[in-house]
């Protein structure tokens, strides 16, 4: 007889490969509608990005892997973390549906420059805005 616990735990890893091969193919994003009222680079930081890549920035290992952002050097070029945010990549989310290209270009900027990260070109709204695709008539 199958107890109940081994078939709760059968049925959690059967799901695991659907859920972990969205997230490997960067499927993983927000509803539509849904946006972040946070306008400053900090406070999207501190109520988006922390709870994840954490507080001081240097990432995490456990559910998941979640890279450090303190003293990265991959953020030396301003549009490389613009893309990711934008547009998401493997288990990080699509943010482009969510923020807008102002926000975007905030919270980039501020983590360019903050962390141990000494980036000082800044990276703009208008340069989010060409990365996007273009609108449907």
């Amino acid at each position: 007889m199958i107890k109940p616990k081994n078939l709760l735990c059968a049925a959690v890893l059967l799901t695991l490969p659907a859920f972990a091969s969205q997230a490997l193919a960067g499927d993983v994003s927000f509803s539509r509608g849904y946006t972040f009222e946070e306008r400053d680079g900090k406070s999207i930081y501190e109520n988006v990005c922390q709870g994840c890549h954490m507080a001081d920035a240097k990432g995490a290992t456990g559910a998941g892997r979640y890279p450090a952002l303190a003293e990265n050097p991959r953020l030396a070029g301003k549009m490389y973390p613009a893309i990711l945010v934008l547009k998401g990549q493997g288990a990080m989310p699509v943010f482009g549906d969510v923020m807008d290209d102002e926000q975007i270009a905030n919270v980039v900027n501020y983590v360019r420059s903050q962390f141990g990260n000494a980036y000082t070109d800044k990276l703009t709204p208008a340069e989010i805005a060409a990365l996007r695709p273009p609108k449907k008539p």
